[in-house]
């Protein structure tokens, strides 16, 4: 099992910047594919962006596309999310996952991930 921790939501201006922590802990050994996605009120959970840190391969859905930044700080177990030029349509919760154990392939179905925290919430003002 593996535990995800997710960090540094808030509140922010439209144009500005945030970036999410997310520190893993537990079963991390080959955990190679970590992802974030959103849901906002109202709506259904979505993929933002994902990472294979062996790879290096990545994957961002395409209204964060030159904006977001997904990297993964693997002596420390974190994987963050850089998000510039927010707007108020980014405004959601955000979640961290993990896929499971071995897997190599990025995926943007919520059902391919085997962890997730609990979220951390990030508001966009206009």
């Amino acid at each position: 099992q593996v535990q995800l921790v997710e960090s540094g939501g808030g509140l922010v201006q439209a144009g500005g910047s945030l970036r999410l922590s997310c520190a893993a802990s537990g079963r991390t050994f080959s955990v190679y594919v970590m992802g974030w996605f959103r849901q906002a009120p109202g709506k259904e959970r979505e993929f933002v962006a994902a990472i294979n840190w062996i790879t290096r391969r990545t994957d961002y859905t395409d209204s964060v596309k030159g904006r977001f930044t997904i990297s993964r700080d693997n002596a420390k177990n974190t994987l963050y999310l850089q998000m510039n030029s927010l707007k108020p349509e980014d405004t959601a919760v955000y979640y961290c996952a993990a896929r499971s154990q071995s897997t190599m392939d990025i995926t943007t179905k919520g059902e391919g991930y085997a962890n997730w925290g609990q979220g951390t919430q990030v508001t966009v003002s206009s």
